[in-house]
């Protein structure tokens, strides 16, 4: 017992030993640990602070930029006050000239005298008179800085900044499975459904479904979210559209699915049409029953959503981007229905479009704000503004309210060519076609010819409606809903933009996806 416990003793501490030596190695590994610890944070330390001290060093950049816009917006303005007070005061001290020489004049008890220069006379003070009227006493220049610092965002990065803490990636989603039973079309609007493969187990955050124009051309997205199943409307009658569909996590996007060939309706009238794949039943409530041709409506086909709902998502188009993607060249805008005589209601064929003014067309001098739908401009003279999407076909119609009206400028309204002139009041060229109106009355003007003066204009508040008729091809306008004049113009043809021209003195934004004025859709209804 003595020896063999002994042997068991011995065997214990060579295991002892062992776990010994390794206690010291570990030992010194932390030890080395707690010593690149110590360097590691002073050198993560040292980045931290160069990274923030750039970004204090790009704010004060970024604040001397600013506050030099202050400088010159406040020179600016002292100018245009100055130039006007040396304007004034030589205009009046000319005036009060006229005024006591008038005045010694009318002392003269010689009638001779008197009548060999009161013709002269009285022509001088009208003339003078004139050149104090309109606009002469009225300040050029407001005292307000437009002048909006929004530093909200900016703020919200900054309590937002944090570490960024590496975690195992997961991996990438499979391809989804477009399910042929439902997908299915009907007269310009196809539906779509997918699935993940049965077998995955793979976190999917959301889906991205592609559609080309209709003609072979690339694809684009026109729908971002979560669910599987999308109704888009607004496609062209008799075209064959291809679509795909892929998933997305924080790992990355998921290889396509299969491409699948949808053909739209020929007959644009028929209330029935052959679909290339059954529809069921429950389905039917989904479809758009008239035709919606001239804009992409996406519609997620599930209860309580709309595709506005998902514009938050990092990965959503806008929807005038997506309308304009996929009306590109040889895919215009159409309003496919009953013809006019047949109407009853116009308003259920109008072709509803949502757009926004384009900066990227724009004269450098527009200033734009409320994502691109609100618009003024930093000079005295004409400066035009563009509307991001164009029309060669169907019904369109869209407001402009009067956000300010300051001196009683000129505003023009109206279309235009994407080449016309960018520094003219609208109408002046033969690329535009406008109304243009002051506080009193307006005209219509193409080609810098001016006609059809009529009573009525705008102050703040007003609203100007543009109503583009291109299956008659004319142009209507009205003033707070009610008809400006007779038809502005006719026989139309070509591809034309939304358009505006205004100058400092005026603000304006753009009001779009808008049915038909009761004055037109009430005439278009008779026989």
């Amino acid at each position: 017992m003595w020896k063999l416990h002994k042997s068991q003793l011995s065997q214990a501490l060579n295991g002892l030993s062992d776990r010994a030596k390794e206690a010291k190695e570990f030992l010194v590994q932390l030890r080395n640990m707690v010593q690149q610890i110590q360097e590691n944070s002073v050198e993560f330390e040292a980045c931290l602070v160069a990274q923030c001290d750039a970004l204090i060093d790009a704010l004060n950049r970024r604040k001397a930029q600013l506050l030099s816009r202050v400088n010159k917006e406040h020179e600016h303005k002292l100018k245009v006050v100055r130039d006007q007070i040396s304007h004034c005061t030589v205009k009046l001290r000319q005036t009060t000239g006229l005024m006591e020489y008038c005045l010694e004049v009318i002392k003269e008890n010689d009638p001779s005298g008197f009548l060999q220069i009161s013709d002269a006379l009285i022509r001088r003070v009208h003339l003078t008179e004139d050149q104090w009227g309109k606009g002469t006493l009225t300040p050029r220049m407001t005292t307000d800085f437009d002048l909006n610092l929004d530093n909200a965002p900016l703020l919200q990065s900054i309590h937002q900044l944090d570490f960024v803490q590496m975690k195992v990636s997961s991996p990438v989603p499979a391809p989804p499975i477009l399910q042929l039973e439902e997908c299915c079309t009907h007269n310009n609007s196809a539906t779509l459904s997918w699935k993940q493969p049965p077998l995955s187990t793979v976190q999917v955050e959301g889906y991205i479904l592609e559609l080309d124009d209709g003609n072979g051309g690339q694809f684009r997205e026109v729908y971002v979210g979560k669910e599987t199943m999308c109704t888009v409307d607004g496609l062209h009658f008799n075209s064959t559209y291809s679509a795909r569909v892929k998933a997305f996590n924080k790992s990355g996007v998921s290889p396509y699915s299969k491409t699948l060939v949808l053909q739209t309706s020929e007959d644009t009238q028929s209330e029935e049409q052959t679909l290339p794949f059954p529809v069921p039943l429950e389905r039917s409530q989904l479809r758009r029953m008239s035709p919606f041709s001239s804009t992409l409506n996406l519609q997620p086909s599930f209860a309580g959503r709309s595709y506005f709902e998902l514009r938050s998502s990092a990965h959503q188009l806008s929807l005038h981007s997506s309308l304009q993607s996929l009306n590109s060249a040889g895919c215009n805008f159409d309003t496919q229905g009953t013809p006019y005589s047949q109407l009853v209601d116009i308003k259920k064929m109008v072709a509803v479009a949502w757009f926004s003014f384009d900066p990227s067309s724009a004269h450098a001098d527009i200033i734009f704000s409320n994502d691109n739908l609100t618009v003024t401009c930093n000079s005295y003279d004409d400066r035009v503004v563009l509307g991001k999407t164009g029309f060669s076909k169907g019904l369109h119609y869209w407001e402009l309210s009067i956000d300010r009206y300051d001196n009683h400028p000129d505003p023009a309204f109206g279309v235009a060519r994407i080449d016309v002139l960018k520094d003219a009041m609208l109408g002046k060229d033969d690329k535009a076609w406008a109304m243009y109106v002051d506080n009193n009355r307006s005209w219509f003007m193409h080609n810098n010819s001016h006609t059809n003066r009529t009573e009525g204009g705008i102050t703040k508040g007003a609203t100007v409606g543009v109503l583009l008729d291109l299956t008659r091809r004319t142009l209507t306008f009205s003033i707070n809903e009610d008809q400006q004049g007779p038809v502005a113009f006719e026989n139309l043809e070509g591809l034309f933009f939304p358009a505006v021209s205004l100058n400092r003195n005026v603000q304006v934004t753009l009001h779009t996806g808008l049915p038909v004025p009761e004055f037109y859709a009430s005439r278009s209804a008779m026989p």
